[in-house]
């Protein structure tokens, strides 16, 4: 499984973006797969920020975005993405897509691992 992370920017506080995750190596990934996001922040360690299971029938989110951010699949274009609204400072960080064939929980780790695009807030 390769993953492809793409939409990150540069944006003022209130601003939005929509980060994308296009999923190859195998068909139906997105339907296959839990999908998450993560963060890592400058001199921070890597924070768990939203997961969607396989099929995509549940989200989670963590608690600081929960209300501004909505992740999503689109299994036909076996991409991810994740809207981000309202965004603050304190959300500047290299986002990063992974995929795992487990558990969307983050304590069970994730096999799959994209590049990261970054978002910055300011």
């Amino acid at each position: 499984v390769q993953l492809v992370e793409s939409g990150g920017g540069s944006v003022q506080p209130g601003g939005s973006l929509r980060l994308s995750c296009a999923a190859s190596g195998y068909a139906n990934i997105v339907r296959r797969y839990c999908m998450g996001w993560f963060r890592q922040a400058p001199g921070k360690e890597l924070e768990w920020v939203s997961g969607i299971n396989s099929g995509g029938g549940s989200t989670y989110y963590l608690d600081s975005v929960k209300g501004r951010f909505t992740i999503s699949g689109d299994n036909a274009k076996n991409t991810v993405y994740l809207q981000m609204n309202s965004l603050k400072s304190e959300d500047t960080a290299l986002y990063y897509c992974a995929a795992t064939g487990g558990s969307w929980e983050p304590k069970y780790g994730y096999n799959y691992w994209g590049q990261g695009t970054q978002v910055t807030v300011s």
